[in-house]
């Protein structure tokens, strides 16, 4: 593990530009960013058009002795399949996304942004591209009033229909899409996982970005998740979680609260002041052979966050400890 570079992803730091990010970023120890597709950090748009772009984003990085492993482009990617397209969207959606805000233009728009992400990648030197789907069938997840089978089928039927040609696009650039698992996506717990690799017939372009985050309030086992999803872990992100019963008050649903908020039983809070068994998740990632970064997606809406980006990069380089050299076999064999 201890070989894993430990980058910082930026979608929560997107008020700031790119180059204070950066700067901040390497004082505090890290190796890299996961660049969000957000505020100044990368126009996809301009990327895609303009190679002199490219070069001025990898210039920054350079400057700072940074490097970058995947990008995000979560936001455009929840407006691919989602339903409704309201003002949520217009909220987080580049102009040029939204467009005259009619729906299915967005999500056609928002689709060719995912396309344009994969060849941007490329041409940062990367292989993977970090986001969402968004789900036409996210509002029905309480499954009241009744929702017919038929209804829920034709929601994964969609999410394929929409997103095979742009993973064509993404096998053409020799890129993955690793999907956050999380709720509102069509991919937001572990059946609704198996369900979408089902979906798009296991094609190796689809994978997952391992979040532990929304898997601990859902109570699903992260660690369990590493494992029986090894072959489609093509990225990690570290987001932590704090379960916060308050005698049987708090739900995981949140109760409409805002974040932070004590009355509620859950809440996002910085790495390693939660309840994620990160040292497990972290041995589960060795034993599977991920070989990716570890990238921190800080977010404590009760901690300043540049005390916490810096807590986190300590925290984690804590546990990422070498392999051992020999095998316990051989050392018992020797005594």
């Amino acid at each position: 593990m201890s070989t894993h570079p430990v980058t910082l992803f930026t979608g929560q730091w997107a008020d700031l530009p790119f180059e204070e990010v950066a700067r901040l970023a390497a004082s505090w120890g890290y190796d890299g960013l996961e660049i969000a597709a957000s505020g100044d950090h990368l126009d996809l748009k301009r990327a895609d058009e303009d190679d002199a772009y490219i070069v001025s984003r990898l210039e920054i990085l350079d400057r700072h002795g940074l490097k970058t492993f995947a990008i995000s482009n979560h936001l455009a990617g929840q407006a691919v399949c989602d339903a409704p397209i309201d003002f949520r969207h217009r909220a987080i959606l580049r102009d040029y996304v939204w467009g005259d805000g009619d729906a299915e233009g967005v999500r056609q728009r928002a689709a060719e942004d995912m396309k344009r992400a994969a060849r941007v990648a490329r041409k940062l030197g990367v292989d993977t591209v970090v986001g969402f789907t968004g789900s036409s069938i996210w509002p029905y997840v309480a499954m009241f009033p009744p929702v017919g089978e038929d209804v829920i089928a034709a929601g994964f039927e969609d999410f394929a229909h929409r997103w095979n040609p742009i993973l064509d696009v993404f096998d053409g650039e020799g890129v993955r899409f690793a999907h956050e698992v999380h709720p509102s996506e069509i991919a937001y717990d572990y059946w609704s996982s198996v369900r979408a690799l089902e979906a798009v017939d296991h094609r190796e372009a689809f994978g997952f970005n391992w979040d532990p985050s929304h898997m601990m309030w859902q109570n699903i086992d992260p660690v369990g998740f590493i494992w029986d999803f090894q072959d489609r872990i093509y990225h990690v992100d570290c987001k932590d979680t704090r379960m916060r019963p308050q005698n049987g008050r708090a739900g995981v649903l949140g109760s409409h609260l805002p974040w932070g908020d004590p009355r509620r039983g859950w809440d996002f809070v910085s790495t390693g002041h939660g309840d994620v068994p990160w040292e497990d998740s972290f041995r589960a990632l060795d034993a599977i052979g991920y070989t990716g970064p570890i990238s921190i997606e800080w977010e404590d809406a009760g901690m300043d966050r540049l005390h916490g980006a810096a807590q986190a990069v300590q925290y984690v380089r804590s546990l990422l400890w070498p392999k051992p050299t020999a095998s316990f076999d051989a050392a018992f064999r020797n005594q």
